[in-house]
């Protein structure tokens, strides 16, 4: 399985797949669309309303990997399910804390 990340100098792009409106703000692991390419499921329990819902994300994958969230931004995907994060930091830590978070 290709990993639902790309790696660069001083960050890692993650694929995002979010469910808003979830009823609980959580990570729920890796799966493969039909093209056969990995992403992230998450779910926030705010509505997809004003940006609401991308704050949401934003806050849950720091909180998560133990970012600030003004490491995480948006890069693509505003108003879709499907959303690029670029996440600031060493890309081989912030790799370790994504696979123990799968790991739980």
């Amino acid at each position: 399985m290709i990993p639902p990340w790309g790696t660069f100098d001083d960050h890692i792009a993650l694929t995002v797949r979010l469910t808003p409106n979830g009823g609980r703000d959580a990570i729920d692991g890796v799966e493969i669309d039909a093209e056969n390419r990995s992403y992230l499921k998450a779910r926030v329990s705010v509505v997809p309303e004003n940006g609401k819902a991308n704050k949401a994300l934003i806050a849950l994958m720091g909180k998560s990997l133990g970012v600030a969230k003004s490491s995480v931004s948006l890069t693509s995907g505003e108003t879709s399910r499907k959303k690029i994060l670029r996440i600031d930091g060493d890309p081989e830590d912030l790799i370790r804390r994504l696979r123990a978070l799968f790991e739980r």
